[in-house]
C-alpha cells in the first residue's frame, strides 16, 4: 500500500441502489477493503439492514458494513458529492461521457486533489440502474470486456474499479491536480438537484414540459444538459438568478 493511501487518500463512495441480497453487499464490502475504500452507502436494500448474510459474506470486512449509511433515495445518498459515476453495461439514450475504470480512477484521484468528492452508482443485481439514476451521473463507466458477455456482479464491478483506483494512487502526479480556477467550489449534487427542482417547477408553470407523457424524458435530458458542465457554486447562483428573473417577469 502506498504512503498516500496509508494516509487516507479519499476514495469514491460506493453507492448501491436497491441491492437485493445481503450476501452481495457483504462481498462488495470485502472488495472495497481489498482496495482501500471505506465509504459504503445503501439505498433501500431489499432485505433490510443490518443483515446477517452481509456480515457473513464480508469475511473480515465487517468494519465497512458497520460504517455503511442507509438512505431512502439516490438523491439523498449522493447529496454531498461533486462528481458522480454510473457503472452500467447497457446502452443508454442519454448523452454522457463514457470512460473505463482506469480513466475514472485517474480522474477521481485528480478530483480529490481539487477538493471534489466522488461517488460510484451501482444498480440492483437483476435490472441495473434506472435511467433516472443514470441521469444524476456525470460519466458512465463501462468495463472493456468480451462484447458477447459483459455482465458483472456487484462485487466484481466494485473490485475492478477499486483496483484501478488503488493502482492510480501510485501513478506519478496522481495527487497533483490543479485547484479550481478562481478558488470556486464545485457544486454538490444537492445544490444541482435543488436547481433542477426549481427550474422544472418554473417550466411546468410556463407549460414547457408538455405533453405530460413526454415530461420524464424531457426532464432527464434537461438534467443531463446542465450536469454535463459540472457547474461551480457561483455558477449555480447565476442559474438561480436567471430563473428568478424569468419567473418574476411573468408575475402581474
Amino acid at each position: 500500500m502506498s504512503q498516500r493511501q496509508e494516509a487516507g487518500a479519499p476514495g469514491p463512495a460506493i453507492v448501491l441502489i436497491d441491492p437485493q441480497l445481503g450476501e452481495n453487499i457483504g462481498m462488495v464490502a470485502r472488495a472495497m477493503l481489498n482496495c482501500g475504500l471505506g465509504d459504503l452507502r445503501l439505498v433501500r436494500p431489499r432485505d433490510g439492514w443490518p443483515s446477517r448474510q452481509a456480515e457473513s459474506a464480508a469475511s473480515g470486512a465487517g468494519d465497512i458494513l458497520a460504517r455503511a449509511r442507509l438512505f431512502e433515495t439516490t438523491g439523498e445518498a449522493v447529496a454531498d458529492l461533486h462528481r458522480l459515476y454510473a457503472m452500467t453495461a447497457r446502452p443508454r439514450g442519454l448523452t454522457k461521457p463514457l470512460a473505463s475504470p482506469r480513466q475514472v480512477a485517474a480522474e477521481i484521484h485528480a478530483g480529490a486533489g481539487a477538493g471534489r468528492a466522488a461517488g460510484v452508482l451501482l444498480g440492483p443485481e437483476r435490472s441495473g440502474l434506472t435511467n433516472d439514476d443514470v441521469a444524476l451521473a456525470d460519466v458512465l463507466v463501462r468495463v472493456p470486456l468480451n462484447p458477447a458477455f459483459t455482465s458483472l456482479n456487484l462485487a466484481q464491478a466494485v473490485l475492478v474499479l477499486g483496483y484501478e483506483w488503488f493502482l492510480a494512487g501510485d501513478a506519478p502526479g496522481a495527487a497533483a491536480a490543479a485547484k479550481p480556477t478562481g478558488g470556486e467550489r464545485p457544486a454538490t449534487k444537492a445544490e444541482l438537484m435543488g436547481f433542477f427542482v426549481r427550474l422544472e417547477a418554473a417550466l411546468d408553470q410556463a407549460g414547457f414540459l408538455l405533453p405530460v407523457e413526454k415530461r420524464p424524458t424531457m426532464v432527464r435530458n434537461l438534467r443531463t444538459l446542465f450536469a454535463r458542465g459540472s457547474p461551480s457554486e457561483q455558477e449555480m447562483r447565476t442559474l438561480h438568478g436567471i430563473v428568478s428573473a424569468l419567473t418574476a417577469r411573468r408575475k402581474p
